[in-house]
């Protein structure tokens, strides 16, 4: 059992995934700072407030819509990011495919009929 996780936990994607997670996970922090202390400020200055600390009261209870609207600013960068990441793959792989085959070398009669004239002179 040892033998089949460590073979399952050593296979490319299972470490790929890994890293993906650790990156993504530090990329997700870059990304909430920028939003949080560049861009969120500069749109407060604009509505005159903290623009996370925006709410309105039901009975009550505070509803915290700016907050929420800078999840969605910290979600729709992300999601460009991701994007364009992707998108860049994608054209790197379509380059890949579009470059010419190297040109294939005589067949197996060619060269048994190449053989056969330079054995007839």
């Amino acid at each position: 059992m040892l033998k089949e996780f460590k073979a399952f936990a050593m296979r490319g994607n299972v470490v790929d995934l890994a890293v993906a997670v650790i990156i993504g996970g530090a990329f997700g922090k870059i990304i909430t700072s920028l939003v949080n202390d560049i861009i969120m400020p500069i749109l407060g200055t604009v509505v005159g407030d903290n623009f996370a600390a925006l709410t309105f009261r039901i009975n009550g209870v505070a509803v915290k819509y700016g907050a929420f609207i800078q999840s969605i600013v910290d979600f729709i960068i992300i999601a460009f990011c991701i994007f364009m990441a992707i998108k860049g793959i994608e054209r790197m792989k379509k380059k890949k495919e579009e470059e010419p085959a190297a040109p294939a070398g005589p067949t197996q009669e060619e060269l048994l009929t190449e053989i056969r004239d330079l054995l007839k002179k």
